[in-house]
């Protein structure tokens, strides 16, 4: 494990919580934690160099942006050729997640993918034609039936002072 400084964490627990839409948002984030803007610039830099933070981004709202398709996708992969799905599924623009995960007696399948499009038959389109080209012939679509809450995980919570 990485040993993080509370200066470190206190930034990433702001960050987590997501980055101000305003001209300076470093600026403001330096406001907040009593530091200089160039400071928390490099502290992020730092943080992105060793990985700790893999990007920034905005989260899309897929279903209210016109993507009314997405499915998980749990894929019996041969585990010799995990790496080799695995880093060819994360090159597609329409998978947006990949995992391993472990596979148990009453369910076989240990690869995992979240695939979004237009509709859920578009996402049947792209999944039938990856696993064509994949060679892949045993996976199952699990299509959302519901959504009940998404949200972005707070990390080091503790850290920030109480909003009121």
């Amino acid at each position: 494990m990485v040993d993080l400084s509370p200066f470190e964490k206190k930034l990433i627990a702001l960050v987590s919580q997501g980055i101000p839409l305003v001209a300076r948002p470093y600026h403001v984030l330096a406001q907040r934690l009593g530091c200089t803007e160039k400071e928390v610039i490099a502290t992020l830099k730092k943080l992105l160099s060793k990985k700790i933070i893999r990007r920034f981004g905005a989260t899309v709202r897929q279903n209210r942006s016109g993507y009314q398709g997405n499915v998980m996708v749990a894929w019996k992969v041969p585990a010799e050729r995990l790496d080799e799905v695995g880093n060819f599924c994360a090159r597609l623009h329409f998978v947006t997640h990949c995992y391993v995960r472990q596979t148990s007696p009453d369910w076989p399948y240990n690869f995992y993918t979240m695939v979004h499009a237009a509709d859920e038959k578009e996402c049947k389109e792209l999944v039938t034609n990856l696993a064509k080209e994949l060679k892949l012939k045993d996976y199952v679509l699990l299509f959302t039936e519901k959504e009940i809450v998404r949200k972005t995980r707070p990390y080091f919570p503790e850290l920030l002072e109480k909003q009121t």
